[in-house]
């Protein structure tokens, strides 16, 4: 059952917290920690029942996630980004589902989507070669999704530009080892992917705005609400539930580190009303952010669930509301890491792997607000945004 990969995750509870600063030496990982998210099922939450996964619903995963990071911040990244790839792969060709899953449904499949790669066109497929940054939890991954832009038979993009996911084996590509060194979110291991003139079969390959528009869902015949789900919700869903969670374990940090600490001045901090004032809102911030995220998503599945269409001011709404408690989130945190004195400062101290974490977090594209406030505002005025307002929406 889909409920019972929370339980798993918080037995192993102490485990995973031991994997945090070990995977932050490594720059990944560690293998008990991906034991543990295995045994768990954590990446099979969205995986279709056919191959073993959970069909679970929006709530279940977000909170799993959030739980995850709340303890091994790397871990609950990995299943935020790492975790929705089964839900993809649920819409391919069968058969490249067999060739992932055929073997081992609990196979791991990494990315990157930006169209790095250059795809040129030839009998039963395209040659490809590029370059891609930010590949989260690679080491532990047998297969990639990769972004990139179709070109002609002469390397130039084609027109109408598109681009396509390309699914590949992790004997296709080349994981760059030194590609992974920054100050924070270091236990991902979100390295660098090289593909040199790598044939790609048809059948392994989608369209990006046939998976934006439905019209790759609906082709694949499924009809359970969690795959007719906008790709706009659910893509960027794990990645603020990781961030949202990470700051979550760092309020959880604060907590515990404040209880018996005595500041300079020697005034015991539970008896320094500002301090608790501060950590009370810090929690309700927190506690807001969650609930925004959750149930913004939990509306859009009740829209699909009716068969009622999901606008693009409605998706646009959406993720601006995502993108708000993701920053919301951190804002809180950065309320309160002051305000654990110069000790949390320390190399030693969980505080701070937890609040450069966190900030990590809001560097990833899914959480800029620029355009995504822009278009919803526009969209909300009637107004129908237009080229890059668009984007991931």
């Amino acid at each position: 059952m889909a409920e019972s990969v929370l339980d798993r995750i918080m037995e192993c509870q102490h485990d995973l917290r031991k994997g945090g600063p070990e995977a932050d030496r490594l720059g990944r990982l560690t293998d008990s920690t991906v034991d543990t998210m295995k045994a768990a099922g954590s990446i099979k939450m969205l995986q279709p029942k056919t191959h073993g996964g959970f069909e679970a619903g929006v709530r279940e995963f977000a909170e799993t996630v959030m739980a995850t990071a709340a303890l091994n911040p790397p871990a609950g990244w990995v299943h935020g980004v790492v975790g929705v790839h089964p839900w993809q792969l649920a819409m391919a060709d069968p058969r490249v589902q067999q060739d992932v899953w055929g073997e081992n449904n609990n196979t791991w499949i990494a990315s990157p989507y930006m169209p790095n790669g250059r795809a040129i066109p030839m009998d039963g497929g395209y040659r490809m070669s590029g370059r891609w940054s930010f590949s989260s939890g690679t080491d532990h991954c047998q297969w990639a999704f990769l972004g990139a832009i179709k070109c002609d038979k002469d390397g130039n993009v084609a027109q109408p530009m598109a681009m396509l996911h390309v699914i590949i084996p992790r004997a296709e590509y080349t994981i760059v080892e030194d590609s992974w060194n920054v100050v924070g979110l270091k236990g991902t291991g979100s390295k660098d992917l090289v593909v040199e003139d790598t044939f790609i079969p048809g059948y392994r390959v989608m369209e990006y705005d046939r998976l934006l528009d439905g019209s790759q869902v609906r082709e694949a015949g499924l009809s359970q609400t969690l795959y007719r789900m906008p790709w706009s919700c659910m893509f960027p869903l794990g990645i603020t539930a990781a961030t949202i969670g990470i700051c979550e374990g760092l309020l959880a940090e604060a907590m515990t580190y404040q209880r018996e600490r005595v500041n300079a001045q020697g005034t015991i901090i539970k008896d320094d009303p500002y301090v608790m004032y501060a950590m009370g809102d810090a929690a309700a911030q927190l506690r807001s952010a969650r609930e925004a995220l959750v149930t913004n998503a939990e509306q859009i599945w009740d829209l699909v669930d009716a068969g009622r269409e999901v606008t693009f001011e409605r998706r646009a709404a959406g993720r601006r509301d995502q993108v708000h408690a993701a920053w919301q989130a951190v804002g809180a945190v950065d309320a309160i890491y002051p305000r654990c004195g110069g000790a949390a400062l320390r190399m030693d101290k969980p505080l701070q792997r937890y609040w450069r974490d966190a900030h990590a977090g809001l560097h990833h594209a899914i959480h800029v607000p620029g355009t995504v406030y822009h278009a919803a505002s526009l969209s909300s005025l009637g107004v129908d945004p237009q080229g890059p307002l668009r984007a991931m929406i």
